[in-house]
Order: C-alpha cells, then structure tokens, then sequence
C-alpha cells in the first residue's frame, strides 16, 4: 500500500478547495443546539436484508453522546449524485462499485481521502485499494474505501447434484465436479438435462444459466481470450483511446458464449434469468445461475421460503437452506479454441486457457457537497470496522476486503483473493470513460445469444460465422471511442 500518501490537513483542505470541488467541514462533534445527520447511500441488497439498519443503529447508539446521527438517504442505489448533490439532495456517504465511484471523483464529486486514517488500512490489500485511486496532476489520491470485492459466482443446490457425480462426473478424482472445473464439462452437464427433460414443454431443468446481455457477469468469454476494455500509457493510467474488446482472440470467446446460449430458454437474452435466478434455484429449474456473492442473502432466502411451504418451521427452513445453497467461482478453464463441445477427457493443458472474469470493488465515498467530511470520516470508520464488516458479511453474504475479517472466514472469501492477486479477476477500470461501454457491448452480447433462437424459428442468425462476430465485436470498440470522444 506504499503508493497511499499520508496527506496531512493542510494538504488535504487544500486539495478538497482547489482540486475536487470540496466545502465547509462542521468538525465532529454537533454545535450545543443542533446535531449532525449523516444521509447514507447504501445498496438495495443491504436495505432489503436489513443490513442498512443494523448499521445505522449502531452507529447512532455510538455516537449519540457526540450528537451525530446517520440516516436512510431514502434514494435509489443508483441515483445520480452528480445530479443531485449540487442541489442538496444527494447523500453524504454513497457505497457504490469502483467505477462508478471513480466517475464521480473524476468529475470533483467525491473527496480525497487519507486511507491511513481508517482503521481498516493496514488490513486491505493493494488491489483493493488500487480501484479507487485517481491520478490528479501526477499525484495518486484514494477516493474510496474498500468494503467488498465482486466477481461472478455460481449458485448451486448442493441437494440437487447427480447423484452420480462422483463416478461420472469427476474424471480426476479429486473431489470437485469436472463441471465446475472446465467450460466444457458444464456444457456437457448443461445438454445432459436438457436431453434428458421429460417435461411435456421441455423448460423443467437446465444447467448453467446466465443472463448475456450482461458484460460484467459475462465478461469471462472476452477477457479469458485476451480482450480488454482499456489499455495503458506508459506511466500506468488508463488509455481509453485504446478500446480492446475487440482484440486478442475474443471472437472465439463469443463463439463459445453462442454455443452456451442454444442449451437455454430466451430468458439468456435480456435481463430475464438475472430477475428469476433466486427463484429457479429454488426450485430446481436452473442448476446453476451466475451472481455476485453479495446476493448469496437472496437465494438463501428464496430457498429458505420454498422449505418453510414444505412444512418445515422458519428456523429450520433457514437452516437447510444455508446447508444446501453454495457458491462457488466459474469454472477455471476454458477451451482455448472456444469448442465447448469437445470432451475434456481428450484435451490436454494446451488445449485449455484460464478463466478471466470481470469483477469490481463496492467501497464508501464522501460526497463533495457533504457539510460534515470528519462525521464521514467517522461513519465509514465505524462502518469498515472488523465487527460491522463481519455482519455485513454474516447477513448478506459479501466477499470482504478486510483481511482480517476474510482470514476469520475462510473458505470461498480466500479463493477471491487468490484469483484477483493471480490475474484471473479483471476489474472494472475507474476512469469515466467506462460509463460508455456498457450499452453497446451488452446489446451485443445479448443479440449474438439470440442466434440459436433465430435458428431454432426457421430465421437466418445473423453471426452465422466468425468473421462476421469479428466485424460486430470491432464496431462495439468504434461506437465505445465515438461515445468517449466523438458524441460527447
């Protein structure tokens, strides 16, 4: 974490006034005749899970003898502080992933930070932090402070595995299932149940189901065969005039995304699967659906339901839900030519390329147009302290950024670490310019999982060869730089 300077006030006002747009400070402790309120942006995850309020209430019980209270900033997750916070109505601490908290630092929304005045500095690693660094002038300042780490999981019933699995599905012996090792054994498993549905309609199992039409939990066939959203200058920043989606072999990641889509319903083609994934895991209709693990809290409770209907009492139900629910990563090889229909049994390590996902940092900021920075200081200290992280953690199911918390764990928390600190995660860059990727490449996405459908109606597919997923990838690259650079 040596790239983290200690700014000292002096420095830090004079950053906050010159550089980032700041404002006045009302110090920490309330005046005698009015009291401090702190408006807290949090994710509809940890509102709807009752997270927002353990954390706000025990926050309050602890300052309330400085008279400093924290409160509901009672707006959407994703409602635009850039819009609102100049006029008053924006939070004054958001919680938000890397890229979007790096946009509005990059438009002076957010404030500089010393990390070294958190008590979770000395336990969060430097990729963590690195997300939410800005470089100013040739000076790197922290805007964020590290709470979770994201990438995409897959959410399973362990009840609902093969009975066979062991035998038929573990060629390696090694006590893992071959597909949640390799692409091509979960594509195997995949046409397994659906060759095998005896459902009058066919829509009763599936295997692995995501939504395509988005990057973030699909990135996984650009970025495992060389793709890239940014590259870099030579001092290290972002270069968002080199716009890689495009390059390295990510044609042939887009075939295999085409391959996995014929094995699905329509639902993989728009935001369908992302909205019933709780819901079809429960059921047993999906095998396994893509997610982050801070929903881990949704499909435990969604499964949770389907046993209490069953009889069980709420406590019980909740209970075998947690046993039976597991998360795991994507599987962590990939074909190399991108044929997930080959049998792996007659592949060898060349035949494979490792599994790059896209992933983020969900953090806390300070808005600019805050009137009380040190109050913030003070709640994001309160908030990434070791206890309010382990209960963010036990409630919603988060992967921490706080080592020590994650040590406590164990279990998937230290796998997510491993893969960020081997490559195998690609986050999010935090530049502004990545507000603009996302529309072109998921409707892409989306459209190339369409074809079988196409197919499948008696329709010309509109990708019915490489070439012509090339000129479609290279256009999405075109309409990302015209968006930066030319419509702006």
């Amino acid at each position: 974490m040596s790239k983290y300077k200690r700014l000292t006030a002096l420095l830090l006002s004079s950053v906050i006034i010159s550089t980032m747009t700041g404002c006045s400070d009302s110090g920490v402790e309330a005046s005698a005749d009015e009291a401090i309120t702190l408006r807290i942006l949090e994710n509809d995850t940890a509102k709807q899970e009752g997270y927002l309020d353990v954390l706000i209430n025990a926050f309050n019980e602890a300052y309330k003898d400085k008279g400093i209270q924290a409160v509901d900033a009672n707006m959407e997750e994703y409602s635009d502080l850039a819009a609102n916070g100049p006029y008053g109505y924006g939070p004054d601490v958001i919680y938000q992933a890397n890229d979007k908290l790096m946009t509005y630092a990059e438009d002076k929304h957010i404030l500089p930070l010393d990390i070294e005045e958190f008590d979770c500095y000395e336990y969060v690693p430097e990729e963590a932090g690195d997300a939410f660094n800005i470089n100013i002038d040739g000076e790197t300042y922290c805007c964020g402070i590290p709470v979770n780490i994201q990438e995409p999981m897959l959410f399973y019933r362990e009840d609902k595995m093969p009975e066979n699995w062991q035998t038929e599905w573990d060629d390696n012996s090694n006590g893992v299932a071959d597909f949640f090792e390799n692409w091509n054994d979960l594509y195997a498993y995949s046409k397994y149940l659906r060759d095998t549905d005896a459902s009058a309609n066919k829509d009763s199992q599936y295997g692995f189901m995501s939504s395509f039409n988005n990057l973030y939990l699909n990135g996984q066939f650009l970025f495992s065969y060389g793709a890239y959203v940014f590259g870099e200058n030579a001092d290290g920043t972002l270069n968002s005039e080199d716009i890689g989606l495009s390059k390295g072999n990510s044609v042939t990641g887009l075939s295999a995304l085409r391959q996995m889509a014929a094995l699905m319903n329509e639902g993989c083609i728009d935001d369908t699967i992302t909205m019933n994934r709780y819901e079809k895991i429960a059921d047993g209709t999906y095998f396994c659906a893509v997610s982050t693990p801070d929903t881990y809290s949704l499909f435990v409770e969604k499964l949770a339901l389907k046993y209490e209907n069953e009889g069980l009492s709420e406590a019980d139900a909740k209970a075998k839900a947690i046993e039976n629910l597991k998360m795991v990563e994507l599987p962590e090889l990939m074909p190399a030519d991108g044929d997930l229909t080959k049998n792996s049994e007659e592949m060898s390590s060349s035949d494979w390329v490792e599994t790059v996902v896209m992933g983020g940092v969900n953090g806390y900021a300070i808005s600019s147009y805050t009137e009380h920075r040190e109050a913030c200081v003070e709640f994001i200290n309160f908030a990434t302290s070791f206890e309010m992280i382990q209960n963010r953690m036990d409630m919603l199911g988060i992967a921490p950024t706080r080592s020590d918390v994650a040590e406590a764990s164990g279990g998937v928390t230290d796998t997510i670490f491993e893969s960020l600190s081997e490559g195998n995660i690609y986050l999010m860059p935090s530049i502004k310019a990545v507000d603009q990727i996302w529309v072109p490449t998921q409707t892409l996405l989306g459209d190339i999982a369409k074809d079988p459908f196409r197919e499948a109606a008696g329709e010309q597919p509109k990708y019915f060869s490489q070439q012509e997923i090339k000129k479609a990838i290279e256009k999405v690259d075109k309409d990302i730089y015209d968006a930066i650079y030319t419509l702006k």
